[in-house]
């Protein structure tokens, strides 16, 4: 993995930069400890991202059983992605000031109990809001999950490893809902996309309180900034919704306008307050790190595309090929073993060539994908027309999913890494949320084979992008992690 190289590195001390951003140098974890928090962060990393992709393909079924609207019907899936991207930066500094053990706990036990009622609920409302729930303790887990492995791991190859495999389980947990959602739909049911969720939330519980070391009260910040707090929290959770309401209202209408007003301005205040506090929620030595900067903007372009990858594909195998929700499900499998596998090797190819040039690659693939979908025509064959571009687009995500949570963390001290963790998880959050609002107002436009060909197009574009915020904001002049320049 590769930072920017902070001067001066030799034969003088420390500067202020470095004294605020470079972890303390502490003993390692023991190795069976640490194996099992990584095994524990892993697995909630896989269950909160399946999640965000698992009713898509049972979006009918929900339809027929609940008696549901189409414009009810899109707050199963809006509700979820709205409070877990509003409430992940509050997490992540929850979970430093707290302890990352009990936030932890916390959100797992949350997120476990909304799965339950999601299942058992034969209510629309009831669904919704067990959904807004489900997204909130993933807001707690998430973040919580990946500061415990900032902190369990030394800077290094050894957090590199930790961390690449934790990213590389986030970018394979999309597709696997997407396959295992129309499984389930097409089998026992969809409310088993929620069932699934209580033995595997259980297990982690059991887990955690058995094997997470308890929070040590000296490692907690004094005290959180609560208008700050307030601010960004509400600011965020407008602007998720402000995109959700584009998609279905238009981007121009006074409602989106006035959402996306309110939404600036709050975050607006945010930003003052933030400049005034004493113990701001978002330190100003985090923004000063030019690596963690560029990854949190390219978190957001890579999500972008990734998220609207899924959701146009999922609608054109249905929609224009006619495919049931199991062979659409069947369909991704080639992508989800594909990521894992390009995760895999991702996360070790960091540490030879850099975030920057892996970023690039991948995102590379991504728009490459991309503009070949943007070109399929109305009698395309899976294995001729689909298939090519689900490769390319597995590798490319493959390879982005470690590179960004490596990029998020590089130089942050132990104090911030919640808040760190939770940041670049908004920005993914928020990138998937804006690209599926983009490619939905495309698809409204139109229901035929154009509007997804033009939909792709967009997808290239957010890809495209990433790759420039990437080759441009991470420093060219940089050091590996433990070396000096």
């Amino acid at each position: 993995m590769y930072i920017e190289a902070v001067e001066p590195t030799i034969g003088t001390g420390p500067t202020e930069e470095q004294r605020d951003i470079t972890p303390t140098v502490r003993a390692p974890a023991p190795r069976t400890r640490s194996g099992f928090v990584l095994a524990l962060a892993c697995a909630a990393m896989a269950i909160v991202g399946i999640d965000t992709a698992i009713v898509n393909v049972a979006l009918a079924s929900i339809q027929h059983d609940l008696g549901i609207d189409h414009g009810t019907l899109q707050w199963v899936v809006v509700a979820y992605g709205l409070l877990l991207g509003g409430f992940l930066l509050l997490g992540g500094r929850l979970a430093d000031q707290l302890g990352r053990r009990r936030v932890f706990v916390a959100g797992v036990a949350i997120f476990t109990g909304a799965s339950l009622l999601a299942g058992i609920t034969q209510d629309a409302g009831l669904l919704i809001v067990a959904r807004g729930v489900q997204g909130f303790g993933a807001a707690l887990t998430v973040p919580a999950a990946l500061s415990l492995l900032a902190v369990t791991f030394a800077e290094g190859p050894e957090r590199d490893r930790a961390v690449g495999l934790f990213g590389a389980v986030g970018g394979l947990a999309g597709t696997v809902g997407v396959v295992l959602g129309g499984l389930l739909a097409a089998g026992p049911g969809w409310r088993w996309a929620f069932f699934i969720n209580v033995p595997v939330g259980i297990a982690l519980l059991v887990a955690a309180l058995v094997f997470l070391s308890a929070d040590r009260a000296g490692e907690r910040a004094p005290r959180l900034d609560v208008g700050g707090a307030i601010t960004v929290t509400g600011g965020l959770l407008l602007f998720v919704f402000a995109l959700h309401h584009a998609a279905g209202h238009g981007w121009f209408t006074s409602s989106t306008l006035a959402l996306f007003a309110a939404a600036a301005a709050l975050l607006a205040v945010f930003v003052r307050i933030e400049a005034r506090s004493a113990a701001p929620l978002v330190p100003a030595a985090l923004l000063r790190n030019r690596t963690v900067v560029a990854a949190n903007l390219t978190a957001f372009l890579a999500f972008s595309a990734l998220l609207s990858f899924i959701f146009i594909g999922s609608l054109l195998m249905q929609q224009a090929l006619a495919y049931s929700p199991a062979i659409t499900g069947l369909a991704w499998l080639s992508t989800t073993v594909t990521v894992f596998v390009a995760a895999m090797a991702g996360a070790r190819f960091v540490a030879r060539v850099g975030v920057r040039r892996l970023l690039i690659i991948g995102l590379s693939l991504v728009a490459i994908g991309a503009l070949w979908l943007a070109r399929v025509p109305a009698e395309a064959g899976y294995v001729t027309d689909l298939l090519p571009a689900f490769l390319l687009a597995g590798v490319g995500f493959g390879f982005c999913g470690p590179a960004l949570q490596l990029g998020a963390l590089s130089g942050v001290s132990r104090s911030d890494a919640g808040l760190a963790s939770g940041l670049v998880e908004t920005m993914r959050e928020i990138g998937g949320a804006a690209g599926v609002a983009g490619v939905s107002t495309v698809l409204v436009a139109g229901s035929d084979l154009d509007s997804f060909h033009t939909a792709f197009t967009v997808v290239g574009v957010m890809a495209f992008l990433g790759v420039v915020v990437a080759a441009t904001g991470f420093a060219r002049s940089a050091v590996r992690v433990g070396e000096t320049s």
